[in-house]
């Protein structure tokens, strides 16, 4: 692959505080403590694995897009309770993302949207190569496109 990449899980330490919260003040927060239902469709932003049956995620509200830049964005995140932050190698994609479709947001070093598409997980890698082609992104955002929820960020390697 002729443009290396670097996905980015969010810090655990972003989130750890809320998790001593008792489920009021959490709610409080604008937060909820809920328990997964199924195999998928709770995806933790910080391990980038999908919460098991039974396991606690928190869904908060998260600032993904935290810029002076009128692409500021914010919304809804999973993280598991007993999560991880993920360490991906150069290249490497999180199977979470392998079936989903994923929105792409293409950014320049002054968080303005300069790219955009649409694409199947399972070739998120063709695309992400495609974007860091154009010496003008700097980064990009991973959403899922369906829901719109942010996913990761992922960086030039």
């Amino acid at each position: 692959m002729p443009n290396p990449f670097q996905i980015i899980a969010l810090p655990m330490e972003k989130f750890e505080s809320l998790l001593k919260l008792d489920d009021e003040a959490l709610e409080a927060n604008g937060s909820r403590r809920m328990v997964a239902e199924e195999k998928s469709g709770y995806p933790c932003r910080v391990s980038l694995i999908e919460a098991a049956p039974g396991e606690t995620v928190l869904l908060v509200p998260f600032t993904h897009h935290d810029v002076a830049s009128p692409y500021r964005a914010s919304g809804p995140i999973f993280v598991r309770a007993n999560a991880r932050m993920a360490r991906l190698a150069v290249n490497e994609i999180p199977a979470m993302l392998r079936s989903r479709l994923l929105s792409i947001r293409a950014y320049d070093e002054r968080a303005m949207m300069v790219g955009d598409d649409v694409a199947n997980g399972s070739e998120i890698e063709e695309h992400i190569s495609r974007f860091f082609e154009d010496q003008r992104v700097k980064y990009l955002h991973l959403h899922n496109a369906r829901a719109g929820c942010f996913n990761c960020r992922v960086e030039r390697a």
